[in-house]
């Protein structure tokens, strides 16, 4: 019979689940003074535990639990077996001990399995991936989940005659654990999990624990897992506990028979405020007299470093106000990341919609977009908290092109009323992009001041300061058409906003969504909400370290095809000039009279080349005779 070799596992913090029944009679016939004592003491010590008062690392946290068997469980992360040993001694000591009884313990520790990847056998910091290192290292040092419904339960894998899970090949195996993770990743952001190993600490091989709001989807998931192969074949269960999970302030409730609200639904007494003053920055805790050693985590590597550089809230939000990107407009936004590629942005687009995809499975994602500005290529990803945004930068960091680190940082926290207020459209508070004041910067007025001097309209003539957003788009024209003239309908409730419209275009067989506005920021806030239209593969200026020069045109009806022809003859024009990357004529899909030309360039000067030609000057002298109206050059943001 062949021998299988055990998949390599890594094993991170160690898990004590103590499960304690309450001796209702004893409570019920001891003095006041005693009880009072007893729920003092109580509260205190699950509060230091949650605190981590006797440790650096870990987690702590204290259940109810339905049913007859026990009415509270107290869950324990450590770094180290001795730190568990000393928490169950210290618990002893204390007053409520004597009015408790433990129906039931689990010792087990935090565990990730070769199944994930072979390259675990070199061990994890070997693994060159740097989003499946992250995401081992979130699985193996786990913070405990806030959500108000818990669920433990033991199991094991079969070893029947028929159906031993031993006996397969680790390809197969691997296979069915794929399976089962790919029915886990449709509950993400509803269900939780922590995976603990017991082999040798218990007597069944795996503890789970999972964690919910909303305690039927637990139901659900474990329904969907019962149907997989590797449950129905090769999975048998031990006793399974649910209960809600509280804060320890709420102790006195739990023994009066009192009402408990859902743990962090309501605000704690002063002596909270107290503990959380007494807590050490970075998630860290000093360590108490019971003799916490500094060195427990040993050489284990910290879960919480980010493998990007860190950033300042004000340095993150300039650098995605530059990509296009107001912050504000994602309040739930608690953590955001920018990586800059070598790439073009719509080679990128395909590897980032895929990470995209995987993101949304988590409720703690808001936007992963590509985003091009001055010729550079810019993945931004915003996340509710930094722990999904730091297991997230190491996927991104591994994106094609990408050199550096990026950057990630806080998002401020900004009061929900006062965003309301700035984002409500001014009908009845329907959300729309905000107007937001603002021309453009120094360098744009320059561009501006010389085209004017050249005699050729610039916007500023005028007063009239017109920025362009336009994304590119594989969609169907059709499949698009609706959506853009929502877009525009909503844009319309904002003076700043110029016109959205769809064009085709004539030398290309791209779409382009054209976004024109009075303010730079304007237009770029109007970015975020275009770049959510089907299949956009792209902003414009991708490859131009200058931008996009747009010209808009509208036609007499009766010269749109000598207009036509001669653009043809510009274009084979500019085709011989140094700098020059691409030209197209776009065509109003509504309008076929409004045309917009959108010419690249390697960079500023390239393009000013061609404003002060002859072959420029004469196409815009012979313009004057068949256009409706003077045509508008202006840079695209």
């Amino acid at each position: 019979m062949t021998r299988r070799d055990a998949p390599a596992t890594e094993e991170g913090w160690y898990a004590l689940h103590d499960f304690r029944r309450i001796d209702w009679d004893a409570w019920r016939e001891a003095p006041d003074n005693e009880r009072d004592r007893a729920l003092a003491e109580g509260v205190e010590f699950l509060r230091d535990r949650e605190n981590l008062s006797d440790a650096e690392q870990g987690g702590s946290a204290v259940f109810t639990v339905a049913g007859h068997e026990a009415d509270i469980m107290v869950l324990h992360l450590r770094p180290q077996t001795e730190q568990l040993d000393r928490i169950e001694r210290a618990f002893e000591h204390t007053a409520l001990a004597g009015f408790t009884e433990r129906t039931d313990s689990y010792v087990s520790v935090t565990e990730i399995s070769g199944y994930v990847t072979e390259e675990l056998e070199a061990g994890i910091e070997n693994i060159e991936d740097d989003g499946t290192r992250n995401y081992m290292l979130q699985r193996l040092y786990p913070s405990i989940p806030d959500a108000e419904h818990v669920c433990f339960y033991p199991m094991d894998k079969r070893r029947d005659p028929e159906y031993n899970w031993y006996d397969l090949p680790f390809d197969e195996r691997a296979d069915l654990i794929s399976g089962h993770g790919d029915i886990g990743r449709e509950y993400a952001g509803k269900v939780t999990q922590i995976i603990t190993g017991s082999m040798g600490f218990d007597d069944h091989e795996w503890g789970v624990t999972l964690f919910a709001d909303d305690p039927t989807e637990i139901k659900h998931l474990l329904a969907d897992m019962r149907f997989d192969p590797s449950s129905s074949r090769y999975a048998e269960f031990g006793r399974f506990r649910f209960g809600r999970r509280f804060a320890p302030e709420h102790l006195p409730e739990l023994f009066a028979g009192e009402p408990l609200p859902a743990y962090g639904s309501t605000d704690v007494e002063a002596a909270t405020t107290d503990a959380e003053e007494s807590e050490p920055d970075d998630g860290g805790a000093e360590t108490d007299d019971e003799g916490g050693d500094s060195d427990d985590s040993g050489d284990r590597p910290d879960p919480g470093t980010p493998p990007h550089d860190a950033a300042t809230t004000e340095e993150l939000e300039e650098e995605l106000r530059r990509l296009g990107i107001d912050a504000s407009e994602y309040p739930d936004a608690g953590f955001g990341l920018v990586f800059y590629s070598d790439e073009n942005a719509e080679a990128l687009v395909d590897e980032v919609d895929g990470l995209r995809g995987n993101f949304e499975h988590y409720d703690t994602h808001l936007l992963t977009s590509v985003r091009a500005h001055a010729g550079r290529t810019a993945v931004v990803s915003l996340w509710k908290n930094e722990r999904a945004a730091n297991t997230a930068s190491g996927f991104l960091g591994d994106l094609a092109g990408v050199d550096g680190d990026g950057i990630g940082g806080p998002l401020a926290d900004r009061d929900a009323a006062e965003r309301a207020d700035t984002t409500a459209a001014d009908d009845g508070g329907d959300t729309a992009p905000p107007e937001v004041e603002g021309t453009g910067d120094e360098a744009d007025d320059d561009i501006r001041g010389e085209l004017s001097d050249l005699d050729i309209y610039a916007g500023k003539p005028h007063g009239e300061d017109v920025y362009a957003m336009v994304l590119y788009s594989e969609a169907d024209t059709d499949d698009l058409r609706e959506e853009v003239e929502s877009l525009s309908g909503g844009f319309d409730r904002y003076d700043t906003h110029v016109g959205t419209s769809l064009y085709e275009g004539t030398a290309t067989d791209r779409a382009a969504v054209v976004s024109l506005w009075e303010t730079r920021d304007a237009a770029d806030t109007a970015g975020d909400y275009l770049s959510d239209l089907p299949d956009i593969v792209g902003r414009a200026g991708e490859e131009s370290t200058f931008g996009t020069m747009g010209m808009f045109y509208t036609v007499k009806p009766e010269h749109r095809e000598d207009f036509v022809d001669h653009f043809g003859t510009v274009g084979e024009m500019l085709g011989d000039m140094d700098g020059h990357i691409e030209t197209d004529l776009m065509v109003n899909v509504d309008d076929e009279n409004d045309m917009f030309i959108a010419s690249q360039w390697e960079d500023r000067e390239d393009a000013m080349d061609f404003f002060r030609s002859d072959a420029f000057r004469d196409t815009v002298q012979w313009g004057r005779d068949i256009l409706a109206d003077r045509p508008r050059h202006v840079f695209l943001a």
